[in-house]
């Protein structure tokens, strides 16, 4: 017998519809390539997109078609975020950081059939515009210098659409809405596919999930992390739902234009990448009482908070920072590190090393690990690789036929992250596959190394690698940067790692350097490193 309910499918127009009808009123701010700033409102917002939407319909995107961006974060992205999919169509943001070649190997991938660009990212995409075929390319005016020859202007385009004509897309809730590329080291970039359920799921079981957060309708939210990089962790969908106010800082991710944003714009929500947050820890740090902010939560995500930054928000800044966990076949939220009632009666210190765990899955994500001997216990301490499923996570990638050991024989993701469950299901993750060391058949985390080592108040960043041992097969190899200014010395290192660790995990060598290499999305790139030691140690 089915319930008598009513067959309400959850499609992206209905964010949409809620946020023109509740939340008209309410801001969208972005700051633009000459540093101006730009205003509007949702209900702006609400007609640009049914115009743009039925201008696109007039360039011929169909059902499942796939529409490109390549743009920063600001409004006209916000944008195309709504307009294509409430056409049945799939929005597919373009990683900037990729390579021109890995750019085109993408966009054909997809099959894309219109790219929109950014006038101030030309020079990028015209570096791979001869290697892809679509059948229009629509540039964002941002310079004032004329349109190329053969590009249509983003503006006129929205306004050649007749928003009377808009029909929101009505089909079904499991058709695709949403493409983005996994940013990975190792092979080429997979697609992954979200469908207008799971991204309708996704924001629900965040904000659900994220008391640490609890994005209301009277927040500032501005998104540092880029809307290129798992649909910016879900913020435009969120916020938009719940009527939070939006701030989109457009090219300028440097510490000093984003806390002029946070100060300017009364921002209290952020979220990004641990090395974004860091540098602007360490502005404030710099220049005691000079910003004034209205912060109260930062989430971060990509890679783990060092524990320090989250004490030194807390302490001298009042800024509560929520560890997160996720990946972009997560829609890419899998975890958050809320301190919840029991951690709520522990020690602060408790609390802290609590904080910079995983955390606890969000609603629909089911969890477990598993080793060599089979399922793990959930006793904080055997260790296995990470397993997920639920109604947000990916069963496949697009056009892929080769990404079986992906995924179990019932249909779990493995998520190649090594880590132990706690009896109350709180994960802590101690280092991907592929960078957790092996030394004297004996684990050691790369990551807790790293961030023991970026506590030391004269090191900026730094990432550990295994490197080959005659005695132990591997070891711990540091590299370091320090901070401006400052130096430091191996010795010194290790006596501050000295009873924080097992003495066998501790590294014997270290290298100090002006910059650790990194991914698109800001994660150390260890391969990278890994290749230098090798061509620093390897004699010929």
């Amino acid at each position: 017998m089915r319930g008598l309910m009513m067959d309400y499918q959850l499609t992206l127009p209905t964010v949409l519809r809620r946020a023109e009808s509740l939340f008209g009123k309410k801001e969208i701010v972005t700051c633009l390539p000459d540093k101006s700033i730009h205003r509007y409102t949702y209900h702006d917002l609400g007609r640009r997109v049914k115009k743009l939407a039925v201008a696109l319909q007039k360039l011929g995107v169909r059902n499942g078609d796939r529409v490109a961006t390549l743009s920063w974060n600001h409004y006209q992205h916000l944008e195309a975020y709504y307009a294509v999919p409430c056409i049945g169509a799939i929005v597919h943001p373009l990683n900037l950081r990729f390579s021109p070649d890995e750019l085109s190997y993408i966009v054909n991938h997809a099959e894309d059939k219109i790219i929109i660009v950014d006038q101030v990212l030309l020079p990028l995409f015209e570096k791979f515009r001869s290697s892809i075929n679509v059948s229009a390319v629509v540039v964002i005016e941002q310079t004032g210098d004329v349109i190329p020859e053969g590009y249509l202007s983003y503006e006129s385009i929205v306004a050649s659409g007749d928003e009377a004509l808009f029909e929101p897309f009505e089909g079904d809730e499991n058709a695709a809405a949403f493409m983005c590329y996994t940013s990975g080291t190792t092979g080429k970039p997979k697609g992954i596919l979200y469908s207008h359920r799971s991204i309708m799921l996704h924001l629900m079981a965040s904000l659900i999930s994220t008391p640490g957060v609890g994005i209301v309708e009277r927040d500032v939210v501005m998104p540092v992390v880029p809307m290129f990089h798992a649909s910016a962790w879900g913020f435009p969908y969120m916020c938009a739902f719940v009527g939070a106010s939006q701030v989109f800082p457009g090219p300028y991710l440097d510490a000093d234009n984003l806390l002029w944003l946070f100060e300017t714009e009364k921002v209290t929500i952020t979220g990004g990448v641990p090395t974004v947050m860091m540098s602007i820890l360490d502005k404030l740090d710099a220049a005691p009482g000079r910003y004034n902010h209205c912060l109260r939560t930062i989430m971060i995500g990509g890679s783990c908070a060092p524990r320090f930054m989250v004490q030194s928000f807390e302490e001298r800044y009042g800024v509560h920072v929520l560890n997160t966990w996720g990946m972009t076949e997560l829609s890419p939220l899998g975890s958050t590190a809320i301190v919840t009632s029991q951690y709520e009666k522990a020690s602060k210190e408790e609390q802290y090393d609590h904080r910079i765990r995983q955390g606890f899955p969000i609603p629909f994500i089911e969890i477990r690990g598993r080793n060599e001997a089979g399922l793990i216990s959930w006793d904080g301490a055997t260790i296995g690789e990470l397993e997920v499923r639920g109604p947000c996570v990916a069963a496949s990638y697009y056009g892929d036929t080769e990404a079986g050991g992906k995924f179990t024989d019932d249909g779990w993701l493995k998520t190649g992250d090594i880590g132990s469950i706690s009896n109350d299901g709180c994960i802590e993750i101690k280092d991907r596959s592929k960078d957790v060391i092996k030394s004297g058949g004996e684990w050691i985390s790369s990551v807790a190394l790293e961030n023991a080592l970026m506590g030391h108040p004269d090191v900026l960043e730094a990432a550990v690698i295994g490197v080959p041992d005659q005695k132990w097969m591997e070891r711990p190899f540091a590299y370091v940067v320090p901070k401006e200014g400052k130096t430091v010395t191996a010795n010194e290192l290790k006596a501050f790692l000295a009873g924080k660790f097992a003495k066998f995990w501790i590294p014997e060598n270290y290298a100090f350097i002006d910059a650790i290499p990194k991914t698109s999305v800001g994660k150390f790139l260890k391969s990278a490193l890994r290749e230098r030691y090798n061509n620093e140690h390897t004699r010929s």
